[in-house]
């Protein structure tokens, strides 16, 4: 395969914004009750998105399905340390970026995004690259659905190499790392930055499995856990939980950084907060039980597929 050099920024858009609209659908779908409202928007320094919340449905409490497509003629200061080349160079980005909060703490949350970004400068190559990912936040965890999820990730890393799906899960693992809880923000998935080596059309290629496999991962997780009764326990604790997600996404998301510092949409880049959260001084979980299981064998880089399915069971 011949490699592109030139980004077709259109395709890219085209992608994206069905995406946004098939992952809308589905889970509008899988509610059964909720809708996604559409907030359009513009930004003053370039470009706009639409921004789609579900609130307050049957299985979602909250859930918002971006997309974003911005640009500029300069980066700030702090995107440009780390890559002295994009100085002096106009910007584009855009991508679909998601957070699915179920009411139902046996329902895990979810996060996935995919994103492409280009800076030009006339008179030289333009400088591109695809990112994305998905991962999940278990609060009562399943292997099956641990499984499961890792499962899909594998399989369509699979026509990419032998090599893809164990290097991009372990960049997920140690990028949702609480560096100062000493514990991963869930049970992990694929996370990938940087990627254009393989030539635009293959880049895009793996950009697009990864956007259209979030659904196959995630969508057979809550159905079979959205009807599971629960009770204030459960919920107390989910909420407890959904606090340290807060704190990765203020404090280490190096999207949500990004989109404030560039002059971003405050609202969409903040929809991935959960409704309701709370926290908890010194909190420990009782040894053997369900909540005290999560921290102990779930929230640790694990090599999921190795597990047996008896239970817990660690090579």
């Amino acid at each position: 395969m011949t490699k592109s050099t030139v980004p077709n920024i259109q395709t890219v858009k085209e992608f994206l914004l069905k995406l946004q609209d098939d992952i809308c659908h589905t889970l509008e779908m899988t509610d059964g009750k909720g809708q996604f409202k559409e907030d359009n928007w513009i930004r003053e320094e370039g470009g706009g998105g639409r921004t789609r919340v579900l609130t307050k449905g049957q299985v979602i409490e909250q859930g918002g399905v971006n997309f974003s497509h911005v640009y500029g003629t300069q980066l700030p200061p702090s995107a440009t340390a780390a890559r002295p080349e994009l100085v002096g160079r106009s910007f584009q980005a855009m991508g679909v970026s998601l957070v699915i909060h179920p009411h139902n703490p046996y329902v895990p949350t979810s996060h996935a995004n995919v994103r492409f970004f280009v800076a030009e400068k006339d008179g030289e190559e333009p400088v591109w690259w695809f990112g994305g990912g998905f991962d999940l936040t278990p609060f009562y965890p399943f292997l099956e659905d641990v499984q499961h999820w890792h499962t899909v990730a594998r399989d369509l890393c699979q026509p990419f190499g032998e090599d893809v799906y164990p290097k991009y899960k372990k960049w997920c693992d140690d990028y949702f790392y609480l560096k100062h809880r000493g514990e991963t923000r869930g049970v992990g998935g694929l996370f990938f930055d940087d990627l254009s080596d393989t030539g635009f059309d293959r880049s895009f290629e793996f950009m697009r499995a990864v956007g259209n496999g979030f659904l196959d991962a995630y969508v057979p997780i809550v159905e079979r856990r959205k009807e599971i009764p629960f009770g204030d326990r459960e919920r107390d604790f989910q909420l407890y939980r959904r606090g340290r997600y807060v704190e990765f996404n203020l404090v280490f998301d190096r999207g949500t950084l990004f989109g404030l510092q560039t002059g971003g949409r405050t609202e969409s880049i903040l929809m991935s907060m959960p409704p309701l959260a709370r926290w908890e001084y010194n909190y420990q979980a009782r040894s053997n039980t369900p909540e005290a299981r999560l921290t102990e064998e779930y929230l640790k880089p694990r090599d999921w597929l190795d597990l047996k399915p008896d239970g817990i069971s660690f090579k």
